[in-house]
């Protein structure tokens, strides 16, 4: 593989010979904070102000669910270096080698939500900004020309793959955040930091709900990358130290305090000066930032758009159109890429002009989180109890269309990854609590509080490990040191047969 910006990707999922990992920590860095330093976590970092909390106390709940959120997403860096492939085949180790299309699922929901979110709220911000600039018409003609650029742009940058994306993610990290800078010096003399918010005291029986729901969204932008992080750490090399590409993905959500505080600060003077945009009944937070920007303030805000709907959605669709590569050998990744680009394009504008989705999908996106949660644990937890050793060859069976070896299991399906996952997931989404949207049987037993994150976490954990500790793995699963916390069975392996053609083991590597 040539190291040329301008030569099309052609690796799929199959592991990277060493020689073509070039990759390093830092752009690991660029790519997953590049993905998020946006316009669409701007709106995220609203909600806290939307759900009635001060602009204190919402930097409270941004700080608490980004911190937790990113701890959480840190471990997923790692199936990339160790594997040479992204999250989904990875999971072949914990969920079995048909089980692994778990992931390949979530992520292709995830990618879809995030990249229509993405293409709309940018898309409104910049249709906005043109026509208080250049008094262009905010017709649904205007809308789907700005929604098409932005489709365009993405699907091109995508098909080019990994390099291309790494370069407008290097150039889209400087640029938003000069930007987002920027904004701070435009919207000082607007902004208090004593802003009340709506409630009396913390005593109010709506206060806690509303800053544990605040928290949680916040929380659940770090988690909506961990099905997509070994898409691009598996261009690192295997022998990069754990420590510094696990840093990587946590500074790089900690650096989204940038955009997060920005949607912070701003909600809350639109909150004081134009308080009908922040109406939970009807928010709409890009037509109240336009109502208070300063007109020099326009044409940044436009380019925070372009540049942040070109960023998130490369990172959101490149992976997702790796991964169906995978799910379908027939197709070439740059052929799946297309394929996945084309279906969501269509999905924007049916949703956008047909059937009026824009709020569906981010309670959709929200659920699709809850269900990707306990699945990250499985990984997590996974990878400490393998010691991060993994079979390479073993891994890619279902990619190759042959049958057996470590993660076979029974018939290509490890029911402990898989049970843990279901349960965990069934029993999160019985406790979510999205009023007006999403209502579980259970959701209301925390006094409307959205416990339904914390609840899937904790359950997975709980109920990944028992399993393994009663039902133990195969000793082979473990590599040569054995597995750590749980114990292992005696159950044989069956060998790897089958496929289109018969292709010499890779070695295993270990870790």
């Amino acid at each position: 593989m040539t190291n040329s910006i301008t030569e099309i990707e052609t690796y799929g999922v199959e592991r990277i010979p060493d020689e073509d990992r070039t990759a390093r920590p830092i752009d690991l860095f660029r790519l997953a904070f590049g993905g998020a330093n946006t316009f669409a976590t701007c709106v995220l970092g609203a909600f806290p102000i939307l759900f009635g909390l001060s602009f204190w106390q919402g930097v409270a709940a941004t700080l608490l669910g980004l911190v937790a959120g990113a701890l959480l997403l840190a471990p997923m860096a790692l199936f990339g270096p160790a594997n040479g492939t992204n999250n989904a085949v990875s999971s072949s180790a914990h969920l079995g080698v048909h089980g692994r299309v778990v992931g390949s699922f979530l992520s292709l929901l995830t990618a879809i939500a995030f990249f229509s979110i993405s293409v709309w709220s940018s898309g409104d911000a910049l249709v906005g900004g043109a026509h208080r600039l250049a008094h262009v018409p905010e017709s649904n003609v205007s809308y789907g020309i700005a929604y098409g650029i932005f489709a365009v742009l993405v699907l091109a940058v995508c098909i080019y793959g990994f390099r291309f994306m790494l370069l407008v993610n290097k150039i889209a990290v400087l640029a938003a955040s000069a930007l987002f800078v920027l904004g701070a010096f435009a919207f000082a003399g607007d902004f208090d930091a004593g802003y009340g918010g709506t409630f009396a005291s913390t005593h109010d029986p709506l206060f806690w709900p509303s800053f544990i729901g605040a928290a949680l969204i916040v929380l659940s932008n770090p988690v909506s990358f961990g099905a997509f992080l070994g898409d691009w750490s598996r261009y690192i090399p295997a022998g990069a130290p754990r420590s510094r590409v696990m840093g990587a993905a946590f500074l790089a959500q900690i650096a989204t305090l940038l955009p997060f505080l920005f949607g912070l600060g701003t909600a809350s003077i639109i909150a004081a000066k134009a308080s009908k945009y922040v109406d939970p009944a009807a928010p709409n937070y890009v037509g109240g930032l336009l109502a208070i920007s300063p007109g020099w303030y326009f044409l940044p805000l436009c380019l925070i758009a372009l540049i942040g709907g070109l960023s998130t959605g490369t990172t959101a669709l490149y992976g997702t159109g790796l991964d169906f590569s995978s799910v379908f050998p027939r197709f070439t990744r740059v052929q799946a890429t297309f394929f996945i680009g084309a279906l969501s394009i269509g999905f924007i504008f049916l949703g956008r002009f047909a059937l009026n989705l824009t709020q569906s999908i981010s309670t959709f996106a929200t659920l699709i989180i809850t269900c990707t949660a306990p699945w990250m644990i499985v990984m997590a937890l996974g990878y400490v109890t393998r010691r991060g050793w993994y079979d390479s060859d073993a891994l890619q069976v279902f990619n190759r269309r042959q049958r057996g070896g470590r993660y076979w299991f029974a018939h290509g399906w490890n029911w402990r990854g898989m049970g843990t996952w279901l349960v965990s997931a069934v029993v999160a989404l019985l406790f979510t609590n999205l009023p007006g949207q999403f209502v579980g049987p259970l959701g209301n037993l925390a006094n409307g509080a959205d416990i339904s994150l914390p609840v899937g976490l904790g359950l997975a954990v709980v109920l990944y490990l028992a399993l393994l500790a009663v039902f133990p793995e195969p000793r082979e699963v473990y590599g040569p040191a054995g597995p750590r916390l749980v114990r292992s069975s005696d159950a044989p392996v069956p060998p790897i047969t089958g496929g289109p053609e018969e292709t010499a083991p890779e070695p295993a590597v270990a870790h």
